[in-house]
C-alpha cells in the first residue's frame, strides 16, 4: 500500500469519527431529555396532522444517519475556508438539533422550542448551501432533515398555539 493510500485512508477513518461522535452525542442527548418527558408531551393539545410517537425514533434515526454522511464527506475534503464554512455551519445548526430536546420536552416549553426551531432550520439550510459548493451529494443528505426539521418548526408552533 502505498504512502498516499495510507494517508487516505487515515483521513476517511478519522473523518469518520469526527462526524459520527458529535452526531451520536446529539441523539443521545435528545433522547435523554425526550423519553422522560413523554407524559408532558402525551397531556398536550396537538393538531391533527400529528404523526404517531412510532414515526420519530425511525425518522431522527435516519436524519441522524444521513447528517454523519454528509459530515463525513465534508471532513474528507482538504481544509478550505469553504469546507470550514460548511462544517462550522453544520457543527451549530447540529448543536441547537441536541438543544431543541431540552428547550421543548425537558424545559416543558414550546415556546422555548420555538425559540431554537427556526434559526435551527436556517442554520440548516445555510449548511446545505454551504455544503453544495463543495459535495452535492452531502448537501443532499442533509435536504430531508430540512424538511423534517420545517415541518417540526410548523407543528412545534401549532402545539405552542394549542397549549
Amino acid at each position: 500500500m502505498s504512502d498516499t493510500a495510507v494517508i487516505s485512508t487515515r483521513r476517511n477513518w478519522t473523518a469518520a469519527a469526527i462526524a459520527i461522535v458529535p452526531v451520536v452525542a446529539a441523539l443521545a442527548l435528545g433522547q435523554i431529555a425526550t423519553f422522560p418527558n413523554l407524559p408532558w408531551h402525551a397531556g398536550l393539545a396537538k393538531p391533527s396532522f400529528n404523526p404517531p410517537n412510532l414515526i420519530f425514533g425511525p425518522v431522527w434515526t435516519t436524519l441522524y444517519l444521513l447528517m454523519a454522511f454528509a459530515a463525513w464527506r465534508i471532513l474528507r475534503l482538504a481544509p478550505s475556508p469553504a469546507r470550514r464554512l460548511a462544517l462550522n455551519l453544520f457543527f451549530a445548526q447540529l448543536a441547537l438539533n441536541a438543544a431543541w430536546s431540552w428547550m421543548f420536552f425537558a424545559a416543558h416549553n414550546p415556546s422555548l422550542g420555538l425559540v431554537n426551531i427556526v434559526p435551527q432550520f436556517l442554520l440548516i439550510v445555510a449548511t446545505i448551501i454551504a455544503m453544495a459548493r463543495l459535495d452535492r451529494l452531502a448537501a443532499l443528505a442533509l435536504a430531508p432533515l430540512a424538511v423534517w426539521v420545517g415541518f417540526a418548526g410548523v407543528l412545534n408552533y401549532s402545539i405552542w398555539a394549542l397549549n
